[in-house]
């Protein structure tokens, strides 16, 4: 068991991390591929979306009915999903539009000028938004977390979908962080740091959630789990990746993400 928990802390750390890949391309490339991040936020929607209805849906489902019957099982998962969604939602909700970290940002804007470094205000602005990033990531690290210890095959394709996910996000933190700061040091250090709230939020369902982990517990997680994943791909991966480029390329991406995720379940059957 002790194995399982470390092969969960370590794939949340590796998804949560990669905020720190998006702040690297702000710094060393000129222009964003856009083409490459639509296909590869359309992918991770697709396996998200994939996974969450046809695996972890149907897992919660089945635990919930086993442990409370047929009807009040089935009323449960749904429950559990839509309050998934529901606190996903609020979370976006309360994060101001400056600072959320879906509002599309490109390498291209790390390249233009400051116009005001050291600024005590920006600075404050910049801080809130890695923070707005740390609040926004902290359910999707106990959905991976959860996940693994429940099915590390499972956890694995989420943890990866979950960190191309998180690239855009660092370039979102990175970009106004230097417009806040003028250090790019700085820019990286808080893009890199905001993705340490995956972890936590694995911390926090290992400490609270593991002793208290029967059928019913299981299965509200998993399908509030379920839900998050949805919403966060309708939400924000699909519009940006179409935001990203505007031809079918977010589609295709969408369509590969299933079916690779449909044959690696198959494949563990």
């Amino acid at each position: 068991m002790a194995d399982e928990i470390l092969f969960a802390f370590g794939l949340t750390l590796f998804a949560g991390l990669a905020t720190g890949i998006g702040s690297v391309l702000a710094f060393f490339t000129s222009t964003t591929n856009t083409k490459f991040l639509s296909i590869a936020l359309g992918f991770s929607a697709g396996v998200m979306i994939y996974v969450s209805m046809i695996e972890i849906f149907v897992k919660a489902k089945d635990a919930l009915v086993s442990a409370m019957g047929v009807q009040l099982g089935n009323w449960a998962t749904v429950g559990g999903f839509f309050a998934g969604i529901l606190l996903i939602a609020l979370i976006d909700k309360f994060i101001p539009k400056q600072s959320n970290p879906h509002e599309l940002k490109k390498v291209e804007d790390m390249n233009q000028p400051a116009k005001v470094t050291q600024d005590a205000a920006l600075l404050k602005m910049g801080t809130f938004t890695a923070l707005a990033i740390g609040i926004h990531n902290f359910p999707e690290g106990i959905a991976t977390f959860t996940s693994a210890i429940q099915d590390p095959a499972l956890g694995v394709a989420i943890a990866i979908a979950i960190a191309i996910h998180n690239i855009p996000e660092g370039i979102a933190v990175s970009v106004p962080v230097y417009f806040a700061t003028g250090d790019k040091k700085k820019a990286f250090k808080l893009s890199f740091l905001s993705g340490l709230s995956e972890p936590i939020g694995a911390l926090v369902a290992y400490l609270f959630l593991m002793p208290f982990l029967n059928d019913i517990m299981f299965g509200v997680i998993f399908a509030a789990v379920a839900g998050i994943m949805v919403f966060i791909s309708l939400d924000e991966l699909l519009p940006a990746a179409k935001r990203y480029d505007e031809s079918h390329l977010a589609i295709y991406g969408l369509i590969a993400g299933m079916a690779v995720m449909a044959i690696s379940l198959l494949l563990f059957i």
